[in-house]
């Protein structure tokens, strides 16, 4: 099965200050220790190299890039096509996940503020320039035999039911269905995976408090208190239906990775096993869902 963990399930962010960050060796030794097969990048300099994947037995599936898609002045031109790099393009570094054998570049629409806990909104000029910029990354990808995907997420330009339609309609980019970043930011993933489910090519499975989730919508608490909350549950503790997920997806013939992401914050060195008891728990019941 092509079940992949995120460091994040071990409290390993990109945001300053989220929390106590666990090694490298550690968080990939536990992971490879669960069964889980490969690994996405996670924050920049979190890896010391990609030679420890290899040395664990484990596969690179590539990475989560917050990248701010709204600046810039890329165009399109009468045909259709893109024209050349304008100054202020977001760039990404396509070769890095060439070089490690990874092959899905996890893009989120960056807001250029740190974290998760607010957002601007977007003009329609922004608008154009976003959608446009995810198409000109998913095709720069694809020349690389990469997957480019779009991850809706809390606090970023995609967050909303209404922000992800206006991705699906607006652009050719695929998506990444997070069951936990949907459901906060007010889509049914399950509705998701049943109504688009030709335009998913990752999965991030985490499962989550539906009434938490319901405190972030309407601005009780913000994201990062209820993260440290327990906002996040082992699949199967909280109000996602992984079940209808799973056959959804596989009704359109999804044969892409899993990633078991269950975001977490720790407060210090953890007692005990810490974090891989939740996400060995996530694993065995992903395992029973998908062979049921």
């Amino acid at each position: 099965m092509k079940i992949a963990g995120a460091p994040i399930s071990w409290g390993v962010c990109e945001v300053p200050g989220w929390g106590y960050q666990l090694p490298a060796e550690r968080v990939l030794r536990e992971m490879r220790e669960i069964g889980l097969v490969a690994t996405e990048f996670g924050p920049d300099g979190f890896l010391p190299s990609d030679a420890i994947l290899r040395q664990l037995g484990l596969a690179a599936v590539g990475g989560f890039v917050p990248v701010v898609l709204h600046e810039g002045t890329h165009e399109k031109t009468r045909d259709g096509t893109h024209e050349g790099k304008h100054e202020g393009d977001p760039a990404v570094d396509l070769d890095r996940f060439v070089a490690a054998g990874a092959d899905t570049v996890v893009l989120a629409a960056a807001t250029g503020l740190d974290g998760y806990d607010a957002r601007p909104e977007l003009d329609e000029t922004s608008w154009k320039r976003m959608l446009a910029n995810l198409d000109r990354l998913a095709a720069a990808a694809r020349d690389r035999g990469l997957t480019a995907v779009l991850h809706p997420h809390v606090g970023t330009m995609v967050e909303t039911t209404n922000d992800v339609r206006r991705v699906l309609d607006g652009s050719e980019i695929a998506l990444c269905l997070d069951t936990g970043h949907l459901l906060i930011g007010g889509t049914d993933p399950v509705e998701l995976a049943e109504q688009a489910g030709d335009r998913i090519a990752h999965v991030h499975a985490k499962d989550v408090d539906a009434g938490m989730a319901a405190q972030v919508r309407g601005g009780q608490r913000t994201y990062t208190e209820a993260v440290a909350a327990g906002m996040y549950r082992p699949i199967g503790d909280g109000d996602v239906d992984f079940a209808r997920v799973a056959a959804a997806l596989g009704r359109y013939g999804y044969d892409g990775w899993w990633v078991l992401e269950q975001d977490t914050i720790l407060a210090g060195e953890p007692d005990g096993e810490g974090p891989v008891a939740d996400v060995r728990r996530s694993a065995e019941r992903l395992r029973e869902i998908l062979v049921s």
